[in-house]
């Protein structure tokens, strides 16, 4: 079951930020802030559905302990 969750949040989330309706289907992008909360939700779900299938597109987010250099 969570894996048909992720595949229709995949398609869900990438037809919306396609933007097909040009603005007009979804609340207007002319409210302050109101306007881009639903562009952000669609991109979290898209993050998150991806990171099911182990695509992690914020690996590049976290610390590399390996980089570190130790002072001697």
């Amino acid at each position: 079951m969570k894996k048909i969750s992720a595949i229709l949040g995949i398609i869900v989330s990438t037809i919306y930020l396609l933007n097909f309706t040009l603005g007009f289907a979804e609340l207007p992008d002319n409210l302050p802030v109101i306007g881009n909360l639903d562009e952000f939700a669609a991109a979290t779900l898209l993050i998150a559905s991806l990171r099911y299938f182990g695509y992690d597109l914020t690996s590049w987010l976290k610390k590399d302990d390996n980089k570190k250099q130790t002072k001697d």
